[in-house]
């Protein structure tokens, strides 16, 4: 049988990746550091995924899986040589720790004389995570283990766009394994990253040039979501549900994913109305109540998510290269800096309080003084610091808007 490695056993992993691979006749290897999750899986060598689609509820074996501890590089290398293809799903924080065991299985794999080509699928949200990756490899490899990399292993960047929730006890109902995820379970991935045949893999569909996927997953998908999140607690909202169920929320929402649906099309050359009906159908997912996604899980990591190249800053800088004013963008921008309620090694709550705003927008999203998205974020940051309604700095943002196209 076919073996598909696939690191990282959280909720993408065993939710989204791990179930196509075995639906497409892999045994599925899951390398993960949680020893409860490796022995559940171990022991049963299957697990639920309940599917919710906001009307009912239908549930799902997922078979021929194992694990393996991360913390045994010997096996894991062991693994990579004997894989016929493998994925990453670990977060952006991690990948590069598992750099040197990802090496390490591909110089074993050599060694043994395996010159099959292996492709690893890139299930991060990191713009251009294969460039970033193959740098790290690299680093642990000699001149002639580079040219077997370029040769026989591809990096394919993917646009995870089904949205897995943080399991509870409860959803979870006795077996840890258990993931529920929403209905959508399709997966593009960049079609030119490839090494060799493109192996057949259910609802995957590759594409190229593939670089508008992975922008509208982060700058319309990804920055939505956390502008729905921000705002939510702004508001008082628990839920995502919840939160774009508010109206003021979802028409700000709405607002900024247009404003970067309107600004990926001129990037891409995209026809607008496909954008927009993305744009549509991700408002109706996030109301998806079922998943009991919350705004604190999704707004969390304000350090990383008002970084540069980021969902909230990349969308609005590429807002403002195409001409298109990003206000509303910038509304969940100041919303975000008031996320934090605690000092963190991922959020922006130091900084805030002993530097204030302006240095977050300096120190963590790169924001000068000559960038008009700093005046517009700093606006609302004051509205809010006032109490204005939220309703009130939508007709602020809605006269802005109308004043940049006189």
């Amino acid at each position: 049988m076919k073996k598909a490695l696939m690191y990282g056993a959280g909720n993408i992993g065993r939710g989204f990746i791990g179930q196509l691979f075995s639906q497409s006749g892999y045994e599925v290897v899951f390398v993960d550091v949680n020893t409860e999750i490796l022995g559940k899986l171990n022991s049963d060598r299957q697990y639920p995924v309940r599917i919710l689609t906001g009307r009912d509820v239908k549930e799902i074996t997922v078979k021929n899986v194992r694990g393996v501890s991360g913390m045994d590089a010997g096996n894991v290398a062991e693994e990579i040589a004997a894989a016929d293809i493998m994925a990453t799903a670990v977060g952006v924080n991690v990948l590069p720790r598992i750099v040197k065991p990802v090496a390490d299985g591909l110089k074993k794999r050599w060694l043994a004389g395996n010159k099959n080509p292996l492709n690893i699928i890139i299930c991060e949200n990191l713009l251009d995570a294969n460039h970033i990756l193959a740098g790290l490899i690299k680093q642990e490899l000699d001149d002639r283990e580079k040219e077997l990399f370029d040769s026989l292993v591809g990096l394919v960047e993917a646009s995870i766009g089904r949205m897995v929730p943080v399991m509870t006890p409860e959803m979870q109902e006795g077996n840890i394994l258990r993931v529920c995820v929403e209905e959508y379970g399709e997966l593009p991935v960049d079609k030119d990253g490839f090494k060799g045949d493109i192996p057949a893999i259910k609802n995957m569909h590759p594409f190229s040039p593939f670089g508008f996927y992975i922008q509208r997953k982060l700058f319309i998908h990804n920055m939505g979501h956390a502008l729905t999140a921000y705002l939510g607690k702004l508001r008082g909202h628990e839920y995502i549900w919840q939160a774009v169920g508010d109206p003021y929320i979802k028409l700000a929402a709405m607002r900024a994913m247009q404003d970067s649906a309107a600004a990926l099309s001129k990037e891409h050359g995209v026809a607008l109305e496909l954008i927009l009906d993305h744009v549509d159908d991700l408002l109706y997912r996030f109301g998806n109540r079922q998943l009991g996604d919350t705004v604190n899980r999704v707004g969390n990591d304000t350090r990383r998510k008002l970084s540069p190249n980021d969902r909230m800053i990349g969308a609005a800088n590429l807002c403002i290269s195409h001409g298109i004013n990003p206000v509303n963008i910038s509304l969940g921008i100041a919303a975000a800096m008031r996320f934090d309620r605690e000092n963190s090694a991922n959020s922006i709550y130091g900084i805030l309080t002993e530097k204030g705003p302006e240095a977050v927008l300096e120190e963590i999203s790169g924001i000068g003084r000559d960038n008009p998205l700093r005046g517009m974020v700093m606006d609302f940051y004051n509205m809010q610091d006032s109490g204005m309604e939220l309703g009130e700095m939508l007709e602020a943002a809605a006269g802005l808007k109308r004043s940049n196209k006189r």
